[in-house]
């Protein structure tokens, strides 16, 4: 009788797996370092050449606010389809699909013949808001069996923000020197083209992989959070528009609020909602998402507020800086340059003071910086100072949110829970826009802001500073009521 010799091969180790698992990912993070590119050149490039814009379609300068409400209800509208596709069909393929959207709004706003155009291309550009998250829960999930999947997320966050922030100088200086030289059109076609290549990098340096949840589109959740968001937008729309005493204003936004109540009560009913409620108010979410709401106040709403004051004549109007264009541009790169150190230094901070730890000081940072206009905002050297010290702590906010959001929601919830943060970050910076231009001016109109009598007091911008200090203080002390175990995985693999 003869006996069969069985070969047993030996079993993968964790660290062989955990190996393989990293093999590439820093290619993966090249790729998705040019996304955030394009992303950087999109908020930068545009803002010095504004007035050229306004000149270019035969638009008052004032009808340029309009780009941004237009954008930030795509946006807004836009996260939650765009997170859940991501969750069931993967985040590779819903990227694609973003950038793609992207850059046929980039193209249409380069051959748009009329101002009603032009905006239509300008929303569009809003579906890149949900690049970043998707780009995080790539890298979550490419992590997932590395052992330090937390920590490698926060750095390859850090990676992406600090890019995006240097892009966003590249862009602004591109813009500027080239706007005086070029065609218009020649000008809006450089973003395009930024967008179109980076859509095939992605298409073939990212590997595709599968959703991980289950089910399909709740198109009624859908439906009702569109109608929501959008009474709400229409609402804050129509207050820039009446002023804040319009009457029919606050009735559409008290609509758009109670459509939340048959909104939340659906997605709770429902195997797979659009916007997975409890995950949200789990008390592992919910501090993290009500920080975003309360960041996206300073960081989104904050910074029109501070370009017209730098602009302001103090021989004229007794504030400002008296600075022009070309200054306020180095103004706003002296920022930027300040998120992106607080976004390549967040896995140092991190390690040092733990997660938790590092988003509280984060929030307390940009609330010191926002607190300190308050009573220095005299001098340029005052302006550098407040705004280093709040942009710090905002490049760590920005880079750290949607990775916490990730590593405290389930695998197959990721793209929701990261999508969300700057969702809610939209929302409260639309927010934050309409009230600041009711605090900037007598009433809300927009049609009326070049007018001499609605130059902003000094007191309007008093409550813009302790708006953002205040909303900031108050994200600080969510975090504080957030479970220690919800930072515990984060802080173990530091």
């Amino acid at each position: 009788m003869s006996t069969r010799r069985v070969s047993r091969r030996p079993r993968p180790s964790a660290s062989s797996t955990g190996g393989r698992a990293l093999q590439g990912l820093g290619a993966i993070v090249g790729f998705l370092v040019a996304v955030e590119i394009a992303s950087g050149v999109l908020q930068g490039y545009y803002t010095p050449i504004y007035p050229q814009i306004a000149e270019h379609l035969a638009i008052p300068e004032g009808d340029i606010n309009w780009f941004e409400a237009a954008q930030l209800i795509v946006s807004a509208l836009a996260i939650p389809l765009l997170a859940r596709l991501g969750d069931l069909i993967g985040h590779k393929k819903v990227l694609l699909i973003a950038t793609a959207v992207t850059a046929l709004g980039s193209w249409v706003t380069v051959v748009a013949p009329s101002f009603t155009t032009f905006l239509i291309g300008w929303a569009l550009q809003g579906a890149s808001i949900i690049w970043l998250p998707l780009e995080i829960a790539i890298i979550h999930r490419r992590t997932r069996d590395s052992g330090r999947q937390s920590l490698l997320t926060r750095r390859g966050a850090a990676v992406l923000v600090g890019a995006l922030e240097l892009a966003v100088i590249i862009g602004a200086l591109t813009s500027g020197a080239l706007v005086d030289s070029l065609d218009m059109r020649w000008v809006l076609a450089i973003p395009a083209i930024v967008v179109t290549v980076v859509f095939f990098a992605v298409w073939g340096g990212i590997e595709d992989t599968p959703g991980e949840s289950t089910g399909g589109i709740d198109w009624t959740g859908l439906a009702l959070i569109t109608a929501a968001l959008g009474l709400v937008m229409a609402g804050l729309v129509l207050i820039r528009l009446d002023g804040a005493g319009s009457v029919r204003a606050w009735i559409v936004i008290l609509l758009g609020i109670l459509v939340l109540v048959p909104f939340v009560r659906h997605e709770r009913s429902v195997t797979d909602p659009i916007v997975d409620v409890d995950l949200l108010a789990s008390p592992s979410q919910w501090p993290i998402q009500v920080t975003a709401f309360l960041f996206g106040i300073p960081v989104l709403g904050g910074q029109i507020p501070l370009s017209t004051f730098a602009q302001a004549d103090p021989d004229v109007r007794g504030y400002g800086l008296g600075a022009d264009s070309g200054f306020v541009s180095t103004l706003i790169g002296v920022y930027v340059i300040t998120l992106a150190i607080g976004a390549f230094t967040l896995p140092l901070t991190t390690r040092w003071f733990g997660v938790r730890r590092t988003l509280i000081g984060a929030c307390l940072l940009v609330a010191a910086g926002y607190a300190l206009w308050l009573p220095f905002h005299d001098s340029t050297l005052q302006a550098l100072i407040n705004m280093a010290i709040a942009g710090v702590g905002s490049g760590a906010l920005v880079a750290s949110l949607p990775a916490a959001a990730a590593a405290a929601a389930p695998p197959e919830r990721t793209g929701i829970a990261t999508g969300m943060t700057n969702g809610t970050k939209v929302i409260g910076g639309a927010i934050a826009s309409s009230i600041f231009a009711i605090a900037l001016a007598s009433t809300g109109s927009i049609d009326k802001l070049g007018e001499e009598s609605t130059n902003a007091p000094l007191s309007g911008y008093l409550v813009v500073w302790g708006v953002c200090s205040g909303a900031a203080l108050l994200a600080a002390v969510a975090l504080l009521m957030a479970p220690r175990v919800a930072f515990a995985q984060q802080s173990d693999d530091a």
